[in-house]
């Protein structure tokens, strides 16, 4: 059996790529991870020492708000040396390729990249070519890449589920809108299903559903609505989905206006879900696209709560990489 190259000899987390192919054992480690360090965060004194002495290089090719805020805060209150490179003022501007900043930045005595780019597998490529040139001592973390995977964002959305929910194994899960374009969507389904979701909808156009299961990085206890209101029907969860407009290459929607008609969660829309749903969005939110502001603001919405909890498991991610 191959091993996974996120792992080490001893089986433990050396990178964090992808979900896909993570067992459930070490999703929970990271949530019970996590825990000490969201409780930590209602507390005055938020810092722990664990990345004292570390340097975390966030590397960020794409625009990002919450997901490289929450890497800095998180690594901060692990007590590292935080750098974040402006990619548009450093000499990837100048046509420097992205192996030679990755070893620029090696030989600053780098200990871990923080990596969000427009390629799938640029995490990937960096892992390999640090363990080719005898540098797998510093650690990867994907924070988004292309098309292909969000993990930390999966992670903190099913951090958030067990928050709310407790038991995976009894829940019916819907994952709602552009599937087609969405790293964020394969990192979820791989996650649900790892921790024992019986049931995973995914609903959107058929314009925007990738063609077959497989491609939407699931398996057997996925199904398909193009219909919404059938799709939400006695849910525990909701998970929205940003329209990645900038990945769209024609149209492949009519208007926004219509896209809201058939597949924005409204509240008359939400009330077809169990009475307890919870819902969630990874932002940013298109308000009036994919989501009324009277179900984003409202009671059932835990989309405030999903980006402070991010911080924990980027806290727990990092923890656990420097000290595997």
């Amino acid at each position: 059996m191959t091993r996974n190259p996120q792992l080490n000899k001893h089986g433990e987390l050396q990178h964090l790529i992808t979900l896909e192919g993570l067992s459930r054992e070490i999703l929970a480690a990271i949530f019970d991870t996590a825990e000490p360090f969201a409780e930590v965060a209602e507390r005055e004194i938020k810092k722990v020492p664990l990345l004292r002495g570390k340097s975390v290089f966030n590397l960020f090719f794409e625009n990002s708000t919450r997901t490289r805020t929450t890497f800095e805060i998180a690594a901060k209150r692990l007590s590292a040396d935080v750098i974040n490179l402006n990619i548009s003022t450093s000499s990837a501007s100048k046509g420097e390729s992205l192996l030679d900043t990755v070893d620029n930045l090696a030989a600053m005595q780098a200990d871990m990249f923080v990596v969000r780019h427009a390629s799938s597998g640029a995490p990937y490529l960096i892992a390999q070519h640090l363990a080719a040139t005898g540098r797998d001592h510093i650690h990867i973390v994907n924070a988004g890449d292309g098309r292909h995977a969000h993990p930390t964002q999966g992670l903190l959305d099913m951090y958030t589920i067990r928050h709310y929910k407790k038991d995976f194994t009894r829940l019916t899960v819907a994952v709602v809108g552009d599937l087609l374009h969405s790293r964020v969507a394969r990192s979820q389904i791989h996650a649900l299903q790892a921790l024992g979701v019986p049931e995973v909808r995914v609903i959107g156009p058929r314009t925007l559903l990738p063609t077959g299961v497989v491609e939407m990085g699931g398996r057997g206890s996925l199904r398909v609505f193009h219909d919404m209101r059938e799709g939400l029907k006695g849910v525990d969860v909701v998970m929205m989905l940003r329209l990645q407009n900038e990945r769209m290459a024609g149209a492949l929607l009519p208007s926004p206006q219509e896209y809201f008609k058939y597949y924005g969660l409204t509240p008359e829309k939400l009330a077809l879900a169990k009475p307890d749903a919870i819902v969630m969005h990874p932002g940013p939110m298109n308000r009036g696209i994919e989501i009324d502001s009277a179900v984003a603001d409202g009671a059932h919405s835990v989309i405030l709560p999903q980006v402070t909890f991010g911080i924990a498991v980027r806290m727990a991610v990092m923890s656990m990489l420097a000290g595997n």
